[in-house]
């Protein structure tokens, strides 16, 4: 099966303050170019993660399809402003995004995994990295990804 292309871009190459640990750790503006999904879902994945190997700070779907995911998405599990989708439990144990944060003097890498899906997700607010890669199987239309680096 072909897939259409999603290109997936940020305001940024290295994460300002404002979306990390360092500033107000408000999760970024996505921009979106070639859609065409009825949601979208993005999952935020930090290789660097000492922990493991695809540590997870961010999960979020049902977002309509639209040219732009905002920033600054309040940590909930349903979100009803700027628009409306549901988040899941990062890595953290929280819910909604948590920006980098890397030990003094190295650098993380956020990868924006983002997913044109052909449906709404049935998935309960909080569910895990898992939990959303099983709902979305046999739902994705298209996929793109951006990266950005931060640095202490």
């Amino acid at each position: 099966m072909f897939m259409e292309p999603l290109r997936v871009r940020l305001d940024f190459l290295e994460f300002p303050p404002t979306h990390t640990c360092d500033g107000a750790n408000t999760s970024p503006r996505i921009r979106l170019s070639g859609l065409n999904a009825v949601s979208v879902a993005v999952m935020a994945v930090n290789p660097f993660q000492p922990s493991c190997c695809s540590f997870c700070p961010w999960l979020i779907w049902n977002i309509p399809a639209g040219p732009e995911i905002p920033a600054g998405i309040s940590p909930e599990g349903i979100v009803s402003f700027p628009i409306t989708a549901v988040q899941g439990m990062n890595d953290f144990g929280r819910i909604g995004y948590s920006g980098p944060c890397p030990p003094q003097g190295t650098t993380h890498r956020y990868t924006f995994k983002v997913y044109g899906l052909d449906a709404m997700l049935t998935l309960a607010p909080g569910a895990t990295k898992a939990g959303l890669i099983t709902a979305m199987r046999s739902h994705v239309l298209q996929y793109g990804e951006t990266v950005a680096l931060y640095s202490r």
